[in-house]
């Protein structure tokens, strides 16, 4: 970031516009949204900012404009209109060390204005660094439609409220509360007028200690996708911003950990092929203890939990243990590396079978059934097979040795460092050493019901590539 967004106290500031013609206008109109002392410094006024002066809205100064004008003043915008006369008066307060918004000249600004979604207390700034304000202004109209316009009004309720839930219940019971305000009943009900309802609930809630909330620990399973941070679901992100405690794998962006609660416990068991720094029991124990503890766990893993991720040792320990707990789906690496080809992983009458597997089966790498048993219309998948690939090769070479297959490979899908190519069977060991891919790889077979090609050619090929 070329700049660093934050809010300003601005109560009781003071606040200096030069200019009095429509960008000063533009800019009081902003500021006075808040509670700072404005200034305005202009030989004349247009209609509008003079009816503000008349108000007692706005302080109107004639004479000269002096490094003493910038006395104080938390910010100072420069909006006489004249780029000439802007650069000047912007030398000026620097020279006053003035923090100074000049506009429409963003090199000049020290600070730049944002669009905002104004649900006061409730305030969502939006900036592109002086880039691109039309794309701010259509972000701002997407969560001006998200936003319902009284959200401000339950969260300054809610701010009222804090102190009670405070006194009267534990961090853990209070986090639940506010989760159960913004997510559930009471911010249904204020969304459809019934603010006085709204406000009932929350207080009894506060007082008995009883909402909608989960009892006791939970654990999330979450899937990370296969790594970029914007392949994880929405939901993964909600489970990552409500969890206590997260225990994560080797990610393949560690930029998702930014999605999650700042103050949320971050604890890393991933395993590297041959180095398996945290053991699959103690993975598991460790999140039924944390979970019978109170708190709420998510489990991240690559990819999708339910494939290849071992889930199910864990799913068993907190059906044994009466741990509540779900599975959230993510983009499996099948998925994501046939998304990075550009292709389907089935194609309507040519195949029709999808088979995901691997090639590291419990007693190490080996070719798994699918390969042995592979028939025409079959995509396979392999998951963790690069071990396996001489094998691979030497099984499809001596059961299939006249249907001229080839291999797609994918390493580290959807990220940077991706890599892609296309070989023969033949080729394939060369091709993965030539790449340096040891692992994180997916391989796919595909065997469509109408390529017919004999040995002769296939080698010819190998030969190409």
């Amino acid at each position: 970031m070329k700049t660093f967004p934050m809010f300003l106290q601005m109560a009781g500031r003071r606040v200096v516009i030069l200019g009095g013609g429509e960008q000063a206008a533009q800019k009081a109109r902003l500021i006075l949204k808040t509670e700072a002392s404005v200034d305005v410094y202009a030989p004349t006024l247009d209609p509008e900012l003079a009816g503000l002066v008349a108000q007692g809205r706005l302080h109107h100064h004639i004479g000269p404009v002096t490094p003493s004008c910038f006395a104080n003043a938390a910010l100072t915008f420069i909006a006489t209109g004249c780029p000439g006369l802007d650069s000047a008066l912007h030398a000026l307060a620097k020279e006053a060390g003035a923090t100074v918004n000049v506009v429409d000249q963003p090199h000049l600004c020290d600070a730049i204005t944002p669009s905002i979604v104004d649900r006061d207390p409730v305030v969502v700034a939006i900036g592109t660094e002086g880039t691109a304000p039309v794309l701010a202004r259509q972000i701002k109209t997407r969560l001006e439609e998200t936003l319902e316009p009284r959200l401000g009004d339950l969260a300054a309720l809610a701010g009222r409220l804090r102190a009670s839930a405070a006194a009267r219940l534990a961090p853990r019971a209070r986090r639940d509360l506010w989760r159960w305000v913004f997510n559930d009943q009471p911010r249904q009900l204020f969304t459809s007028g019934a603010e006085r309802d709204a406000a009932k609930q929350i207080k009894t809630a506060i007082a008995t200690g009883e909402f909608g909330a989960t009892k006791g620990g939970s654990v999330s399973l979450v899937g990370a996708g296969p790594g970029a941070k914007d392949l994880i679901t929405l939901r993964g992100v909600q489970r990552l911003q409500e969890a206590d405690v997260i225990f994560y794998d080797r990610l393949l962006d560690p930029e998702i950990l930014d999605l999650a609660r700042r103050d949320a416990e971050r604890i890393y068991v991933g395993k590297a092929p041959g180095c398996h720094s945290w053991p699959q029991d103690k993975i598991t124990q460790t999140l039924v203890f944390a979970a019978q503890r109170g708190q709420r766990v998510v489990r991240l893993k690559c990819g999708d939990p339910g494939v290849f991720a071992r889930s199910t040792e864990e799913i068993d320990a907190f059906k044994a243990n009466g741990i509540a707990f779900e599975i959230v789906p993510g983009v499996t690496a099948a998925c994501a590396a046939a998304a990075t080809l550009g292709e389907s992983l089935t194609e309507r009458g040519a195949v029709d079978s999808l088979v995901l597997t691997t090639g590291h089966l419990e007693q190490g790498y080996a070719v798994p059934d699918a390969i042995k048993d592979l028939k025409p219309g079959t995509c396979v998948a392999l998951y963790m097979a690069v071990g396996a690939a001489p094998q691979i090769m030497a099984q499809l070479d001596r059961s299939h040795p006249d249907a001229g297959l080839d291999v797609q490979v994918v390493a580290r899908a959807q990220r940077k460092q991706q890599v892609v190519f296309n070989c023969t069977l033949c080729a394939l060991e060369d091709r993965l050493m030539a790449h340096e891919i040891t692992g994180e790889a997916m391989l796919f077979i595909r065997w469509p019901r109408n390529k017919r090609l004999d040995a002769r050619a296939a080698c010819r090929s190998c030969a190409v590539a």
